[in-house]
């Protein structure tokens, strides 16, 4: 089933796994350190540019944000806060961490997480905690390895082929190179969404 995400719509933003959506049938979980790309991620698969919040101060997401997916009732892509490089107090940060393991481990409609590193620094301590956390719930995991315009073709497909080797035998999980401003692995990652989103069959 392909979903049209262009239509995609701020639905709401819980501080806690009690205000996430209640009619809510499948959701997917964007993850990743402050500075990864998270929003700019967002808004280039749903092509639209202001859909999420983005800034140049890494870690403005201090809530889970919710984005409805049209012609999929009950269907969300989650924004989950960034973590890494916010300059907010630790006692936040760590309510925000035991906030996301909550959502991550026991919101049933969770179907998948993609999860955003750096192509230039990847799998990084909260990387490699997420893919913990993913495999402790059972939950696909889809890598993006972001800013791949970065990087040269040949580094960047070393890199990843670097990344896939370290993280074989660790369940159900995925990388691919990816770039929201020029495009790179857009339709790879929609794909990915679409398969996760679609509803099972009756």
């Amino acid at each position: 089933m392909r979903m049209d995400y262009s239509q995609t719509t701020f639905a709401l933003g819980a501080v806690a796994l009690d205000g996430c959506p209640r009619d809510s049938v499948a959701e997917i979980a964007f993850a990743g350190r402050s500075n990864a790309g998270k929003s700019s991620a967002i808004n280039a698969i749903c092509r639209q540019s202001r859909l999420a919040r983005t800034s140049k101060t890494p870690g403005r997401t201090q809530m889970l944000n919710f984005f409805s997916v049209p012609g999929a009732e009950g269907r969300y892509l989650v924004d989950l806060p960034g973590y890494g490089y916010a300059k907010v107090p630790l006692e936040v940060k760590e309510r925000w961490q035991r906030e996301m393991r909550r959502y991550l481990e026991g919101r049933e409609p969770l179907r998948g997480i993609v999860l955003l590193s750096d192509i230039r620094h990847p799998l990084k301590e909260f990387d490699r905690q997420m893919i913990d956390w993913a495999q402790g719930a059972g939950l696909p995991l889809h890598l993006l390895l972001t800013k791949a315009d970065k990087l040269k073709r040949n580094p960047a497909h070393n890199v990843m082929a670097a990344v896939r080797r370290e993280l074989s035998g660790r369940g159900a999980l995925e990388a691919q190179l990816f770039s929201a401003t020029a495009g790179i692995g857009l339709e790879q990652i929609r794909e990915r969404l679409d398969s996760w989103l679609e509803p099972p069959p009756h």
